[in-house]
Parts: C-alpha cells; sequence; structure tokens
C-alpha cells in the first residue's frame, strides 16, 4: 500500500473571488466550454497556468479527425478509433465523438479558424496512422494547433463576459460539507490585489488543465504539463481511470541522450505524406510489421522502434522524408522544416532522428458522457479526462476533437445542475508538499522503468524510488515544489496501475506479459485514495467479460 502526498500546503487565501463556473486550463477544451458557456452563465472564470493558451494544443501539427470527407462517415472513423483503442474503449463515449464531430470542426471554422483549402475551396485533408481515410483537416500546413489556439483566444478577448486570470496555478479544490464542490485555492503571480495565494468560490470547477508529460524525462508537452488537474482531483477523492495507457508518440526527434524536457515532434501527418521510417542500414522499419506499415497505429510503430533500437544497441531510428522534396516542405510542414533546420537538419536531403518520447494520456480523471466527474460539481474534459473514449492508445488527431466535442456536451448540461455556493468545509486531509530538487531524479526513473516498456521489476523498483521521493519534505513552497508533488501524486499511481495490468495491450506494454489484448483483462484500472493518503487501485472488468484476471 502506498501513501499519497497530502493536499497542497499554501498557507491562508490573501484574497477571495466568487464565480459561478471555474474552468481550469485554456487550450481547445477549455475555451471551447467557456464560449460556450458565456450565455448561460453569469460569471466565468478562466484560469490558466501561463499566459492564455500556452499548453499543448498550440503544439499540435498533424490536425483535427473527423468524418468530413468524401465517402467517409462516422462510422469508418468509429471503427478506426476502436481498432487503436485496442478493447479498451467506451463505445458510447467513441460514437459521441464520431458523430458529433464534423458539427464541432464546424463551429470552430464558425469562430474564426483558417483550415486549409484545396484548389476547389474544400477543407483539404490528409491521412494519419490508423486511419483508413483522408480526414484530418489542418491549418498553415503542419500548425493546427496555433492556428485553433489563436482563434480561440481571440474570441475570448471578444467575451467581455469571460475573466481570464493568467500566470494562475491551481492548488487543491476546496470542498462543501456534503464532499462536493465549494471552489478551489489558487496561486497568482503578478496580477496586483490578486497576487500570492486566493480562494476561488465557484459552484462549479471543470478541469481542462492537460496531460502528465512532464512525468517523464522526454515528452512533445509543454513545461506546464506537470498534472496538476488529475492530482488535485485525485486528492478531492474523485475517480482516475486508465492512467496506465500513456501513449509515446513513434517519431519525436531525438537530440541526444542528454536531451530532456519538451522535444521537438515529427507529426504523423509526414508519414500520412509519403515519409517512412528506416533503421541504421536502411532497411524499411514496418515493412510485414502490420497492414498499414509506417501510418499502423502509434502503439505499434513506436514498439517497433523500441525493439529495433535494442535489437541493434542504437539510441534513435530515422525517418526518410527526402523524397518530398524542399518545395513540398516549405508548403505543407513549414514548421517542422523550421524545427529540423534549428537543430541542424535539412529533411529534404538528411534522414531525420527519431526515438519515441511521451505524447498523451488516455486515462485521466473518470467522466460520463457529459463530462460529470464522480466529486459532485467538479466536471473534466480534454487530456485530463477519461471517457473511455481513447481506450489503451488514441487514434490520431482524435485529441483535439476529443477536447472540442466533450466541452461541448459539458457546457450543454453544466448550467442546469449548477450547485448553490457552498461554504469550504473544514479541511482534514492532511497536508504535503515534496522537494522540487527530487523531480529529474523521478523524470528519469519513469523514462527508464515505466514508459514504453515495462516489467514487474521495472515498475516495483520505479514505485520504491518514488515513495522514497515522497518521504523529502519541501523547504520552501512555491510552484517547484507544488508541481514536483503533483508530479510524484501521479507518477505513483500511474506506475501502481501499469503493475496491476498485467497483460500488454495498446500503448501498454509488459515484457513479462507479452499476450496481447488478454480478454482476463478487457476492463479498466481506478484509482483513488482515501482520506489518509492511502492509494487504492482496483481493476473494474468489462461487463462483457467475467472479470477473470490473474
Amino acid at each position: 500500500m502506498h501513501t499519497l502526498p497530502g493536499r497542497l500546503d499554501a498557507g491562508e487565501p490573501g484574497w477571495t473571488e466568487t464565480v459561478d463556473v471555474v474552468i481550469v486550463g485554456s487550450g481547445i477544451a477549455g475555451l471551447t466550454a467557456a464560449l460556450r458557456l458565456r450565455d448561460q452563465v453569469d460569471r466565468i472564470l478562466v484560469v490558466t497556468k501561463d499566459i492564455l493558451g500556452n499548453g499543448s494544443t498550440q503544439w499540435a501539427q498533424g490536425g483535427i479527425a473527423a468524418a468530413l470527407g468524401e465517402g467517409d462517415t462516422p462510422d469508418q472513423h468509429e471503427v478506426d478509433t476502436l481498432v487503436a483503442g485496442a478493447g479498451a474503449c467506451d463505445l458510447d463515449a467513441v460514437r459521441v465523438l464520431v458523430q458529433e464531430g464534423a458539427e464541432a470542426v464546424r463551429e470552430l471554422i464558425s469562430w474564426g479558424t483558417n483550415f486549409d483549402l484545396d484548389p476547389d475551396g474544400n477543407l483539404s485533408l490528409t491521412r494519419e496512422g490508423g486511419h483508413h481515410r483522408d480526414r484530418i483537416v489542418h491549418a498553415h500546413g503542419d500548425a493546427t494547433g496555433a492556428e485553433i489556439q489563436r482563434a480561440l483566444n481571440e474570441a475570448v478577448r471578444r467575451a467581455p463576459e469571460i475573466l481570464v486570470y493568467e500566470h494562475t496555478m491551481v492548488l487543491d479544490l476546496v470542498l462543501a460539507e456534503d464532499g462536493g464542490v465549494a471552489g478551489l485555492t489558487v496561486h497568482v503571480v503578478g496580477e496586483g490585489e490578486r497576487d500570492g495565494v486566493g480562494l476561488v468560490r465557484a459552484r462549479a470547477v471543470l478541469l481542462a488543465a492537460g496531460g502528465l508529460g512532464q512525468v517523464f524525462s522526454q515528452t512533445t508537452n509543454p513545461a506546464v504539463n506537470t498534472a496538476d488537474g488529475m492530482a488535485l482531483a485525485l486528492r478531492a477523492g474523485a475517480r482516475l481511470r486508465d492512467l496506465e495507457f500513456v501513449q509515446f508518440h513513434p517519431t519525436v526527434m531525438y537530440l541526444g541522450p542528454d536531451s530532456h524536457g519538451q522535444q521537438p515532434l515529427i507529426s504523423e501527418a509526414v508519414r500520412g505524406e509519403g515519409a517512412f521510417l528506416v533503421d541504421w542500414d536502411g532497411s524499411r522499419l514496418m515493412e510485414g510489421v502490420h497492414e498499414l506499415a509506417d501510418l499502423a497505429p502509434r502503439d505499434v510503430v513506436a514498439k517497433r522502434i523500441m525493439q529495433r533500437m535494442l535489437e541493434t544497441g542504437h539510441p534513435n531510428m530515422w525517418l526518410d522524408a527526402r523524397h518530398l522534396g524542399r518545395e513540398f516542405w516549405e508548403r505543407r510542414f513549414p514548421t517542422i522544416l523550421a524545427s529540423c533546420e534549428s537543430h541542424g537538419i535539412d529533411p529534404a536531403t538528411d534522414l531525420i532522428p527519431v526515438a519515441p518520447a511521451c505524447h498523451y494520456a488516455s486515462g485521466g480523471v473518470h467522466t460520463d458522457l457529459w463530462g460529470r466527474s464522480s466529486v459532485a460539481g467538479l466536471y473534466a474534459t480534454g487530456e485530463v479526462a477519461c471517457s473511455g473514449v481513447h481506450g489503451a492508445n488514441r487514434l490520431a488527431s482524435n485529441s483535439l476533437l476529443d477536447g472540442l466535442v466533450f466541452s461541448r456536451r459539458v457546457a450543454e448540461v453544466l448550467p442546469g445542475e449548477l450547485r448553490p455556493l457552498a461554504e469550504p468545509a473544514a479541511d482534514l486531509r492532511t497536508v504535503g508538499a515534496l522537494s522540487g530538487a527530487g523531480r529529474r531524479e523521478l523524470q528519469e526513473t519513469m523514462s527508464l522503468q515505466a514508459g514504453v516498456l515495462r516489467s514487474a521489476t521495472g515498475l516495483g523498483e520505479a514505485l520504491a524510488d518514488l515513495d522514497k521521493l515522497a518521504g523529502v519534505d519541501a523547504t520552501a513552497l512555491g510552484p517547484d515544489a507544488w508541481e514536483t508533488t503533483n508530479l510524484i501524486t501521479i507518477s505513483t499511481a500511474l506506475t501502481q496501475s501499469a503493475l496491476l495490468r498485467q497483460e500488454t495491450r495498446g500503448s501498454h506494454w509488459r515484457e513479462d506479459f507479452p499476450e496481447r489484448d488478454d480478454a482476463r483483462w478487457a476492463g479498466h484500472c481506478d484509482v483513488t485514495v482515501g482520506p489518509d493518503g492511502a492509494l487504492d487501485v482496483d481493476f473494474i472488468p468489462s461487463p462483457a467479460t467475467d472479470g477473470a484476471h490473474a
């Protein structure tokens, strides 16, 4: 039994704000919800850890998937999503995603998003791994996320009903006597009278805080993604689901053994346009491995790269896109081209060194199809949430669509479910904040023992290291200590879930249990924590199984 750190110790709040709804996060999920709620709720506050929109959305290169092309249908999109999810998707959630996706994308266009068009003036569509149709809409070639974020930022700035606090880190949920939401505590930097720790009283809290990428040494996620939303939800009693299903993007630029933190992503769309993977001998890496070859689902490609790296002792493999030509690169992938060139690589003449890195969390705060968590008044959407739509491995370009579709659904039900403004109850949870000095060790442990390749031995060693780090209290309170506490909290829960699931499924690869998609493990790993901080991880079998597992 592992005991998690307690609620974040931040001292007494120096100021108070009262709103109807507070939204944590300012990417596609958070801002879509804010724009959808503005005509239905009086006071909406968006809090964001950095500046408006400086999260994962702006880094999305490939695009957003929806059945918009001639001959494509939601049913075909559904099949591809289910195949990628490896038997762990919630079918109803997938159907919501694919059936409501096209309308949601059109709404983005109505808010000012400029997607690329073909010569006939129709949406230009491309293909990525796991898709059997061209259904990826994109913007400025490979800057889709940045264009969506620009349009949403401008729409929010034009909406006086939406209040925005930048440079604001959310610390913990504040609960009422009935266990439901009464608000949250935050730490603001540089906002005049609101500088420092404050209390935001609210009738509902919507988490749209992104993922957990900084748990690992190398990730495509920005520095702000330190699992804050998942950690504070867990501490407040919310159920987290499927944390073991972490997607590692197969083609992240390899910058050398000392590289750390956010790494340059080479979008799957590059392979969708004809690039292919090769090993150090120049042999095609994915031929004969999967029917879709280089466009196989991400877990298949990432595992093949890792296998070949282990077989050869090399730290990376290569992406060959030289045949696309300089003119094509400049037109279709200008952002990736500039990134490559900044590291001394010309993809029109050079092979691109690539290796898998943490990209996306398919698990998170467990929600229903309307974004409701297991805590009254707490909702979640986007990467911080787990509706079951991604299963064991997210299909390429379904992430932006997830945040878009399910935020619209939250906004549909939340106004009619607002709780009365409640008084904060006495918080009896233990208090804790851990030393930020252990962050690098944590990340290296997680990458080595709980990354692409996992085993009982490695996961056990990771838990022992995490327990050791959890025993070092912070000497000074502040964002570094609070973020590290959140990282240790979610790393422990993730590792314990990965240890429980004794099979290989989707993005979860157990070397000691190589059998794929074991029917006995069709179901979910749910994580909760008690008032004493004790971590509880349970296997919840799917209704179609007998629940038997090793």
